[in-house]
């Protein structure tokens, strides 16, 4: 006989009133039954609590990490805004600064162009006044070199020695006198 009949057999003697192997005795089901209600019971009462410490404890941590870090957050946002805030100061500080410095270099700019008008004026009028003093001394070293050049040639005319000074200082000055009249005379015909 195989095994599977010896098994078949035993089932079938087992509805003839023989024990069935797969049902426990009853004594067996009430021994298990208690020793599994104090199992159960130890385990409820001192197991469980510790589990269920272990439990809280760690959502009391994860509750409070989820709480810090939105707490973190919150704080990156506000410093967030404010470094916005102070870009946006500096940006318009430098904005700032930028055209203080404009107008100051344009009022230096105005302030250079004033000065050095003001030199070119003087340097111009210095040269004026120059130019009127060599002008005045070459009109007196010519007058000097022409009323010694019309003296001797008056001399030379006359046949006589115009060596008397006043005589001489006369002569010279009605020769200018004559010559400015026909200087102006000619300038006025050019006009």
């Amino acid at each position: 006989m195989t095994p599977f009949l010896q098994a078949a057999a035993i089932v079938a003697e087992g509805e003839a009133g023989v024990i069935n192997p797969l049902l426990p005795a009853d004594y067996d089901l009430l021994w298990s039954t208690v020793v599994a209600l104090a199992i159960g019971l130890a385990f409820y009462k001192y197991v469980m609590p510790k589990f269920q410490a272990i439990l809280d404890e760690r959502t009391a941590k994860i509750e409070g990490g989820i709480a810090k870090a939105e707490q973190v957050q919150a704080e990156a946002a506000d410093a967030l805004a404010a470094y916005h805030q102070q870009l946006a100061e500096a940006r318009a500080e430098a904005a700032r600064i930028r055209e203080d410095a404009r107008t100051e270099g344009g009022a230096i700019v105005a302030e250079l162009r004033a000065k050095a008008s003001e030199d070119a004026s003087r340097i111009v009028e210095t040269a004026q006044r120059q130019i009127e003093a060599e002008r005045t001394q070459a009109t007196v070293a010519l007058r000097a070199d022409i009323g010694t050049l019309a003296t001797e040639l008056a001399s030379r005319i006359i046949g006589e020695s115009l060596a008397d000074q006043a005589l001489q200082s006369r002569v010279v000055d009605r020769f200018l006198e004559e010559l400015d009249e026909s200087t102006t005379a000619a300038a006025g015909k050019e006009a």
